[in-house]
Order: C-alpha cells, then structure tokens, then sequence
C-alpha cells in the first residue's frame, strides 16, 4: 500500500507539499476548508469582481528561483509575466521606484538615498544572497535531529567557504537588529526600510533580525511578476498537479479533529461527517490552531502554542474601480507611509489587477486590494463586547486607508464602484486562521521559527515555519517538509 498522506489546509505550504509527495508516489488528500485554494494567497469572486485575498508580491521567478524550479519540477507552466517595477513607495520626503533591474535600482537608491546609503545596500544584497542560498539549499532551521545538525553543518560550510569574508559579520547580525545597519544613515532610508520590513518581516528595522531582515528586504530583486487571473492562479496550478499526479483536493472540508488511530497514524474528521485515514498528517495552519485540532493528544511542545503578543491582523479594503482614469504605466503595487508609528492606516500596501485580465472585473474596471497591519485584540474585543462600536471602527478604518491609498491613485474614491472592508474577524471567518492572525511570527529572532516535525508523522508548513511568510518562503518550506517526510518514510519514522 502507498504510504497515505492527509494535508490540512490548501495554502502555498500545503498544496506544495502535497505535490511534492504526490509525485514522489504517495497517496495524498488535500483538505481545504473554503471553496478555492490558495488560503492568505487565494483571489476570491465578489459582485462580478475576483479580488487578491491579501496585497501580495510574487517572487521567486527568476532563471534560478524557487518558484521557477519548483514549476520545472512539478510540470506546471504559471501564468505569470515578468515585472519592471516591484513596487513604488510613497514616503512624506518623495516617493521610490523598485525596480526589478538591478542597474535602474541602484540608480534610483542612489538618487534618492544618496551615496553614503550604499554602504547598507551592499550589505543587504550580500547577506540577501547568503540567506536564499541557504532557503533553496532546504536548510533544516531550526534542527530537530543528528541528521538536521548534520545537513546544517554542510550548508553552514558552503556558505562559509562562499563568504569567509562575510563571517564576523554575518555572525553579528545573527544576534543584532537590521538597525545596526542603519546606523548615522539618513532618516529617510530608515523610513523606506521600516515600511519594507513591516511587510516582509512583520517589524521594523528596530526589532527585524539583521540576517532575516536582509533576505526579507532582497525580495524585489528575487524574480517579481504580475499574475494573471489573480495571485490566487499559483494555488490553483499547484492544486492541479496534485489531482494530475493522481492525489485528491476536497474543497468544503473544514477539519475539526485529528486523532491517533488504533495501529498508528492518524484519522482527521471533516464538518461534513467524512473520516479520513493517514500514516503521515502535515498541518498547513499556525501552531496553536494544529494544537486545537488534536487536543489532549498534541504533542506536549504544541500544546504550548499560543497567539504571539506582538502578532499582526490585517485591516483589508478590496475595491473595484474604473479603470479609464488610471495611467497607463501606473505600477500594480504600492506601499504608502504616511506616518509614523506603522500600521493602523498609518501605512498601506495596495495590489493592482493587471489592466485587460478578463475575469478579474466587469468591463473597463479593476480591483485593488488594500491592506495595513491592524492590533488583533482591539477588533475582537469591539466585535465580542459592542458590535455598533465595532461596525463604527470599520467605517473609520475604510475612510482613513483610502485616503492613504489615493496617494498612489489621486481619484480613487472618485473611480471605486465597489468598496468592501474586512477585518481580523474576517480573515478568520474565511482562512480559518484563529483571531485572524497573519503573516507568521514578526521576524525579531532566528530561533521564532518553528520546526516541522511536531511528533511522529505529525509536521507543520505554512509562514511558521522557516523560510518565514511570502509565497516563495512558504513554497520552499513544503518542499522541504515533502521531502523530510519521504526520507522519514524510507526510514520507517
């Protein structure tokens, strides 16, 4: 019998993993509570409109990325086209063009960072290289066995035979804020910097590790693209080649109890009354929510799991607007910052869809999905105790977030034919992330990661685990999860 896999949840994580293992030949089922995959990273249907759950970057394109080798690897051909321009960042002191091209970039940061400013670009793009190496390398982070240790020693060895130079510093940045870096360089580089953190790390340069943070900030120059059809195309193409390979995805089936079964491995039941059995379980959720999912029997380290304190919610505003009035070589993402602290429409980050996509919008109009980091326990607290206070709080949010936005888009509230809010409250309602909770652990240690294997074929994928957030982190980590389970398999683990 082929050793029978069950995937809880249809993320990037997730939905890599299962075809991963489905290729190798197991016997994989997806289960994905909601009507369509892709979790944080899914485009759902609207009033005519499919809107990008979360404003979200596409990288790991390149010749060479994550996402082009996992494609080659998987036979999947992305709908995707290479972008000029990450993204264009709207700070109080002028605005900051990322481009995808490394010549017009340094041309552009040298302009409005000036010369001095180098030296943190140098050290950023350098330990960014030395960090993805280690990412596509599969590095066990953090180790949970002798092998582990083993194959960490190996990758820590190329990565010092590659950068011997590097070691004091790379060393120190382990253990050091990326505002170490930032140190008698310009207010300015360190505001573009936070805003960049905030949505690649989850914390500004004050608390972002300096190793995390570098790779965090390198994402722009790892193979951005527009997606066709919506970000959430990546998860119906990984979708596809687990059912091509033979395994199954069920939509509509929410999980809500995995168990021991009599003999080994594990049954999972379904909000449907469906049983379903595995040798192997991979949790495609944060700790806590796994933990929930098993109850008494989870692992005494997953029993533990809990909400971080400093974890992010998102407040979302998703809006289908008129098309004719936007410029035509205006880019498909922004990050706006218009003041500090960050968060709470303080800053924004707005995704595009890209003119002409069919599907996307009625005729002649786009969607855009705006989004700004938000405290959790506000929301929940309005929403449990004074649901009027609450309803109140989402219009003052909506207001202040488009007004943010029509700094990238002058006209905005003009052009929006549709305008649709949503909370932490809502994001769980539709991930089925509790509390809403998203983007995985803020990045202020290296040691926040949690390791895969949560006890005998018990494992974990999705942004808590290392590489972190991000579709390409999360696609190599269920690549390296996939194949830590084959290996544990062939062992009889």
């Amino acid at each position: 019998m082929m050793h029978r896999i069950i995937v809880i949840g249809a993320g990037i994580g997730g939905l890599t993993a299962a075809a991963w293992l489905t290729r190798a030949g197991a016997d994989v089922t997806v289960l994905e509570a909601h009507v369509y995959p892709g979790g944080c990273a899914g485009t759902f249907f609207h009033q005519g409109y499919r809107f990008d759950a979360g404003a979200t970057l596409a990288a790991g394109f390149d010749p060479e990325g994550g996402m082009t080798r996992l494609g080659q690897a998987l036979n999947i051909t992305w709908p995707v086209e290479p972008a000029r321009e990450a993204m264009r960042v709207h700070l109080a002191g002028g605005q900051v063009t990322r481009w995808t091209d490394p010549a017009a970039w340094q041309a552009e940061r040298l302009a409005v960072f000036g010369q001095a400013a180098e030296r943190f670009w140098r050290w950023q793009e350098t330990t960014g290289d030395r960090m993805w190496e280690a990412a596509l390398a599969g590095v066990p982070w953090p180790p949970q066995s002798a092998a582990d240790l083993a194959r960490l020693a190996g990758v820590g060895l190329g990565v010092a035979a590659a950068a011997k130079a590097q070691l004091p510093g790379l060393a120190l940045d382990s253990v050091r804020p990326v505002a170490a870096r930032l140190t008698g360089l310009p207010t300015l580089l360190r505001q573009y910097v936070d805003g960049q953190l905030l949505i690649a790390a989850q914390a500004a340069s004050d608390r972002a590790n300096a190793l995390y943070g570098a790779s965090a900030l390198d994402m722009p120059r790892r193979g951005v693209v527009h997606v066709r059809g919506g970000i959430g195309q990546l998860a119906e193409a990984l979708a596809g080649a687990v059912r091509r390979a033979g395994g199954q995805v069920h939509y509509r089936q929410q999980a809500t109890r995995v168990a021991p079964r009599a003999g080994g491995g594990s049954a999972v039941e379904t909000n449907k009354g469906a049983r379903f059995e595995a040798e192997t379980v991979i949790f495609n959720l944060p700790p806590h929510d796994a933990a929930a999912l098993m109850g008494d029997d989870a692992p005494s380290r997953l029993r533990r799991a809990s909400l971080p304190a400093d974890g992010w919610g998102a407040f979302m505003v998703y809006v289908g607007l008129d098309g004719a009035g936007l410029p035509a070589d205006l880019p498909l993402h922004h990050q706006v910052l218009v003041r500090e602290p960050l968060g709470e429409g303080n800053s924004v980050f707005l995704s595009l869809s890209l003119p002409g996509d069919a599907g996307r919008a009625p005729a002649g109009q786009r969607t855009l999905t705006i989004s700004t980091h938000t405290n959790l326990a506000a929301w929940w607290r309005l929403f449990e105790q004074d649901r009027a206070a609450y309803e109140a709080r989402k219009v003052e949010y909506t207001e202040r977030v488009m007004a943010a936005a029509q700094v990238a888009i002058p006209g905005l509230a003009a052009a929006a034919r549709l305008i649709l809010p949503g909370t932490p409250v809502s994001f769980q309602r539709f991930t089925r992330r509790s509390r809403g909770w998203v983007g995985g652990f803020p990045q202020t240690n290296l040691f926040r990661a949690w390791g895969p294997r949560l006890g005998r074929r018990l494992w974990l994928v999705g942004d808590s685990i290392f590489p972190g957030q991000s579709i390409l982190a999360t696609a190599l980590g269920g690549q390296r999860v996939a194949q830590a389970v084959l290996s544990s398999a062939l062992q009889g683990l």
